[in-house]
């Protein structure tokens, strides 16, 4: 069976064809990943995430090559996304540890779950396109190309939303960021 094939079969809601499609390109991915995480938790995660999002957005999926070059940019996205993140984290460790008191485990719980719910607030309060800008980007792993082509928008504006979306994020999470650290 085919690409095309299967994606039509998957669009209708086809276990089957997810389930094929999954056994197909898992342990390509999960490969994937793993040779840029060095960490196959981590790696069978963002293979696991892909393949989610490719089942929740299946009805609205259109694909400009295969399904197979689909899911491996969607991985080394997702991938690239974590390095970023992880390179982020050991910047800020040495800030972190100088700038905050320790912190018993429960207390460590209770202001992780605030800062949760003060960057969900934070999104949610974006305007509509600009959060999906944002969603799309930083929650989907899309590069700006494939944002402008699936919102129909310039890549300029795309650009000029996730600037508009970062700079109000930075405003309204201030107060849960380190002081002093060039935000």
């Amino acid at each position: 069976m085919n690409d095309h094939e299967l994606l039509e079969r998957l669009r209708s809601g086809d276990g089957d064809a997810f389930d094929a499609i999954f056994r197909e390109h898992y342990a390509r991915l999960v490969g994937l990943a793993e040779s840029m995480l060095r960490d196959r938790a981590a790696a069978e995660e963002i293979a696991q995430d892909v393949m989610l999002e490719l089942w929740k957005r299946r009805d609205s999926l259109r694909l400009e090559a295969t399904l197979r070059a689909y899911l491996l940019r969607a991985t080394r996205n997702r991938s690239l996304n974590r390095v970023r993140h992880q390179r982020i984290v050991q910047r800020a460790e040495p800030f972190a540890a100088d700038e905050i008191a320790p912190v018993a485990p429960a207390d460590r719980e209770t202001v992780q779950s605030e800062i949760d719910a003060a960057l969900r607030d934070a999104v949610d309060g974006l305007p509509p396109r600009c959060r999906e800008v944002f969603e799309l980007s930083r929650v989907q792993g899309l590069s700006y190309a494939e944002i402008a082509h699936a919102m129909e928008i310039s890549v300029k504006t795309v650009e000029a939303q996730m600037g508009k979306a970062l700079r109000t994020l930075r405003e309204r999470l201030a107060p849960w960021l380190p002081a002093g650290n060039g935000t």
